[in-house]
Formats: structure tokens, sequence, C-alpha cells
């Protein structure tokens, strides 16, 4: 990027244990061994707090994963962003563009790669899964276009989409939330579970622990257990972003 030309700054605000805006400007490539000529910016981590890795990569014409991503109890997904790639789990491939996504039981691995023209953009997790006696989670290969896009709470102005099936066996879940501009929250949110976001388009102010921050396309948040948190879409146009959620498990002791 070669010399500053203003003093340097950043929006990026990291309070570990809590939550954390993270701008793209400030992202840095990590080598990820099994990655090749991808740039992968690790977002989330167990050092920043979470339970889960949350992963914005870019990969190039040539880029691919050389060893498989997740297994032997760790549950892994990916989000097309942009671009086309191609996921093999048990030697079967899966195409998916823009919109389309993988969630990869726990007991399965993935393999990644490009076979867009050129650079394909993806949003990538990994998580320990947590068993339940009895449920085995399955492998979910689908897009948000064949996905219905609801009403949440009872709010005409506030869309979500749900990712994964309604049932016990998967211990977490991915969605889209949607603000038309002026839309919000019904109400402050203060829960057990946390979030990793990434903000898909628009611009918004969001609420983490009764901070108002100005958030827009590209930033990626963290919600850790207990944060306060709400938003109000701004701007335009609608804002969105993807984000997971642990559900359908109680809490360990």
């Amino acid at each position: 990027m070669g010399y500053p030309n203003d003093l340097l700054a950043s929006r990026s605000i990291i309070k570990h244990g809590s939550f954390a805006l993270i701008a793209p400007e400030g992202l840095v490539n990590n080598v990820v061994p099994g990655f090749e000529d991808c740039r992968v910016s690790i977002l989330a981590s167990p050092k920043l707090g979470s339970s889960f890795v949350d992963y914005i990569i870019t990969m190039s014409k040539t880029g691919r994963t050389t060893k498989g991503f997740g297994g032997y109890g760790i549950e892994t997904f990916v989000y097309c962003i942009e671009g086309k790639i191609k996921v093999t789990v048990k030697d079967k491939e899966h195409i998916i563009e823009g919109g389309g996504y993988v969630y990869c039981p726990p007991n399965e691995s993935m393999n990644l790669e490009n076979i867009n023209e050129n650079d394909s953009k993806i949003f990538l997790y990994k998580q320990k899964y947590q068993p339940l006696e009895g449920h085995e989670p399955w492998l979910v290969v689908s897009s948000i276009k064949d996905q219905p896009e609801l009403d949440y709470d009872d709010m005409t102005n506030v869309k979500i989409i749900d990712f994964l099936p309604k049932d016990i066996a998967f211990d977490m879940n991915f969605h889209i939330l949607t603000f038309y501009p002026g839309a919000c929250h019904p109400f402050v949110e203060t829960h057990v579970q946390e979030h990793g976001a990434y903000l898909l388009q628009g611009e918004g102010v969001y609420n983490l622990d009764n901070q108002w921050i100005p958030v827009k396309k590209n930033d990626y948040i963290w919600f850790g257990p207990y944060v306060p948190q709400c938003c109000y879409g701004v701007g335009r146009e609608n804002l969105s972003y993807i984000y997971s959620k642990d559900c359908n498990r109680d809490v360990l002791l």
C-alpha cells in the first residue's frame, strides 16, 4: 500500500470478551496452512473471546484448499458472497455462487476451490460441535434464493432468512437480517447467545454495550454473550448482514 498520505486512524473498536467492530481497512492477510492463493483474514477467534472462528477470504483465480477444513468434531460453514466456488465433501462436488452456502457436519470436512474466472469472496466459519445424544446434523447445500424471506418479529420493514433446518440436531444457525431505511430492532437484546456478523450491504448505527457505533458494508461485528445490542438501518439502501447464532443447547457447567 506504500507510504501513508494521512494520519493513521481506524474505525475499529475491540473490547476483548465483550464486542468488536472490525473495519475492512485494517484487515491483514493471515497465512493459514491448507489455503493456497487465498487472502485469508481471521475475524473472530477465541483470542478475542468468541467460541468460534470467522474468516473473510478472497480466493484468487487459482485459490483452493489443499487439505480438509473441519471434521474431527469441528462443524464448518461457507457462504459465497460473490463469485463461484466448488465445495467438495466426501468426494462429492457442490457448486455454489453468490448467495449459496454449505454447512458441513462435524464428522466430515470440506475442500474449497475457486472456479470463477476472477476472484471469489467467501465468509467461512468453524466451531466445535456440541453433541446431543440421539441426534446428528447433516450436510446442507442451498442458497438464500431458495429460502423464504420472513418478517422479523412481526415487523414488515425488517426481514430474516434462516439458512439451516429448525432441527435440534443443529447447535447453531446462520441468518441474513435486513433492515429497511429507518427500521430497527424491536428492543435492545441482551442474551446468552453470541454472534459473528458480516455486513453485506448498506449502513446503520449499532448499539453495542450501550455505545452507538456507525457501521457499513464490509464491516464485521462480534457480539459476546449478554452484550446489549440493537441497530437502526440508515442511508438510502437496505442494511443487510449475515450472522451466526448458537442455539438448541443448555449451558455447560
